[in-house]
This record gives C-alpha cells, structure tokens and sequence, in this order.
C-alpha cells in the first residue's frame, strides 16, 4: 500500500492489524498496477456483517439439520448483496424503502429472489414473516428500474401447488423480461422435522403433475415471448421417470445451480467429448457412489456411453446410498455423508477405484457434510477414492484415466 492518511485516530493490534475506534472514518491511499490485488482482505464479502434471515420457513433445509454439524453449515443468511455474486436467494423480506432504493441506486444485478407465491398470505403462513406479503410489489420496484431478475418457487404439496402455482407464473410473467427466469424445484425433507410445520414430499404423481402444468405455460411462454421463462428442477423428472427436455429447452442454462438442466447439460457434455475427442476408452472397471436419483441418471449415461463405437467393456459398479443421516426420504447426491458411505460400503465387494462426485463435498475441500473426510472414507474402505467434478467432460476424464491402455495425458 502507499500512503495512509488517516481522518481520525486509530488503534493497531499486533496479528490483528487496524481497528477502527467505534463511529470514526479514515482513508486509505495507495498505488497498484491493473493486475495487482488491492491487498485489504475482509472477514466477509460484504465487509460489513452478512445479513441474517428473520425468516421462519417452514420448508427451511437449515431447521432440518442435526445438532454437532460444522458451524457454518448453520448460517442463514437473506443478504441481497450476495445474490448478485454467487447467485445466493433471498426473499428481501429484511430491507427497508430505503435500502431497496439502495439496492437500485448502486445497480445491484442480477437478484435472485425467493418468492415461492404471489399470494400475500401464503407466503406470510410459508416464510412465518408478517412482511413476508409484499413480494410483488418489490418486485415490481426493481422490474421499473431496470433491475434484472430470477425467481425460485420452492414448491410444498397442497400449500402452493395446482391453482396457487398457477397463480403465482401467471402473476410472475408479467414482469418479463427483467424477471428473466422462474425455477420450481421440490421442497427438501429431512427426518429431523420435530416441532416443525408438516409437510408432504413431493411424489411421483405429483411430479408428473406439475410437469404437464408447466410444460403448457412454457409452449404459451415461448410462442408469445420467445422464452419458456419457467423451467422444472431436475428431481421432478427422475421422481415421475420421465426423460428430461433436450438441451436447447433449457436455453441458457440460467437456473443451473437450482439443479435446473444439470442432468442434461452433464450428459451433453460427456457425449460431445467422446465424440470430439474420438475416443477409444477399453476395460474400465471401477465403483461409482451417488445418491438414489443420481445413480438412476449414472447407470443412464454409462449405458450410453457403451453403445458408441470403440467403447470396450466397461464395467462400473453404480452404488446408490441409502441416506440414513437425514432420512431416507433425501435422494439426491449431494446429501449423500460420509458415514453412510462407510457404513454401507464397508463389507461391500467394490472394484478398484472408487468414484464419489464432488458435490458431496465442501466447495473447495474434501468434507462431507457429516465432516468425515475424503482420506477417512478411502482409509475405512481401503480402495483409491478419485473425486469427480460434476462436468460431463470431466466424468469422461475420469473413465479415460481408468481406461485400459489409453493415452492418460490429455486427462
């Protein structure tokens, strides 16, 4: 850094750096070239604390969670300032006038937003939040400023299904374009729902249900707007066992990382690699673990896979994990623990290498969300355990490093 100019005093810590004495300023002068980092690291990426959620939602995954979890796995956060970022939800029940003025001033976009229903009361009854009602006319605030945004509907059998649904995406369309997207996806349940609101999972024939209801609204949206504007978290297709929509029905892939096209755009991936590369991939041989849904969409594109042209044998044990820490109910993969694993694997014949997804694991780390580490569960089953992204390209990868005689350097 280059100068410091100071407007008021201030304290210095050793190991701690500057302190700011309560309720005064001081200014930072410094140099840099483009390239360089600015040097301030802050405990937050909003600098100031994250917001809190005031909310009480009766679908909250956080209120579903055991006690002894890590700390952070129990944060709820409802900060705007995120959303923009790392594409955080929030359902702006928290901000004044003043700062959703703010909010437009500083041209914080995209927002995502959790709206879930168009219907005041409702969504008061589903968020436990008085102010919880005035989701639309927010809404309409940020539509008026130019403020681009994407909405979630967490969807609860018999609570905002069937007319509210409708109800809601016919309200919501309205504030096309800068509303440019709507995701429903199925309410998670855990078995730690002691003292909360119940709550039915979403079924098979429910799912099949809400699909020819949005499949209606995504033609009538597309012939009139060009966009089919709302799109079906993937769950929704693997519960009613149903193929899912081609790759160009998700258009831009803009719900993503609401498991929105996930599934497609991974086998997608896979296939045009296989083919790009010309690939020759022979006696591949190996275990792969996932949760119940994901191993149906696995042994799917394996099947695939094998059915190409100069695809020897492959031979993959697809392990499906019963999720006994949350409750059997929880299918997907990426709730699937380590102790489960363990458990379940542990007088299991499995081939030589093991292959968990890395959405099981903490951004960035080798945690589970039972805080059993990857070195743990490859220690406990005494067989290599090889993380795999969640990229088709990658999964192919993978199976080209356990592929018999293949060429491992463009791995």
């Amino acid at each position: 850094m280059g100068s410091e100019t100071p407007e008021t005093d201030m304290e210095f810590s050793e190991g701690i750096g500057i302190q700011q004495k309560p309720e005064t300023n001081y200014n930072l002068d410094g140099e840099k070239n483009f390239d360089e980092k600015l040097g301030i690291e802050f405990e937050t990426p909003t600098i100031s604390p994250i917001k809190r959620c005031r909310n009480h939602c009766i679908f909250c995954f956080i209120s579903q969670m055991p006690k002894g979890m890590r700390e952070s796995l129990y944060v709820k956060d409802d900060d705007y300032r995120l959303s923009p970022f790392y594409g955080n939800y929030v359902t702006l029940t928290n901000l004044s006038d003043k700062e959703i003025d703010r909010l437009i001033k500083y041209r914080v976009s995209p927002i995502y937003i959790s709206i879930h229903t168009t219907n005041g009361k409702i969504r008061e009854e589903m968020l436990s939040n008085p102010k919880a009602s005035n989701i639309t006319s927010i809404i309409r605030k940020l539509k008026e400023a130019g403020i681009e945004m994407h909405g979630q509907i967490v969807l609860c059998p018999g609570i905002n299904d069937g007319d509210e649904l409708n109800k809601t995406i016919t309200d919501l369309i309205e504030y096309y374009p800068e509303l440019k997207s709507l995701a429903v996806v199925p309410v998670g349940l855990t078995k730690y729902r002691d003292g909360l609101t119940p709550l039915a999972s979403v079924s098979g024939e429910d799912a099949i249900e809400v699909i020819n209801q949005i499949e209606l609204y995504q033609k009538a949206f597309l012939n009139q707007f060009g966009t089919r504007f709302v799109f079906l978290a993937d769950e929704f297709y693997l519960l009613a066992g149903q193929d899912f929509p081609d790759y160009d029905s998700y258009e831009d892939f803009l719900q993503i990382d609401n498991g929105v096209g996930l599934v497609k755009k991974f086998e997608t991936e896979a296939l045009n690699y296989i083919e790009d590369k010309d690939l020759s991939l022979n006696n591949i041989n190996g275990s792969i673990i996932s949760g119940k849904l994901g191993a149906i969409v696995i042994n799917k594109m394996l099947n695939r896979i094998s059915t190409i042209n100069k695809i020897g044998k492959i031979d993959i044990d697809v392990i499906p994990i019963k999720n006994d820490f949350f409750g059997s109910q929880v299918t997907v993969t990426g709730l699937v623990t380590g102790k489960d694993i363990i458990t379940q694997l542990k007088d299991h014949n499995l081939k030589s290498a093991i292959m968990i997804p890395e959405v099981m694991l903490k951004d960035g780390g080798d945690l589970f969300l039972d805080n059993y580490s990857l070195d743990q569960v490859q220690n406990e089953l005494d067989k290599e355990v090889i993380k795999v992204p969640v990229s088709g390209k990658n999964f192919v990868q993978v199976l080209q490093s356990l592929s018999e005689g293949d060429d491992r350097n463009d791995c």
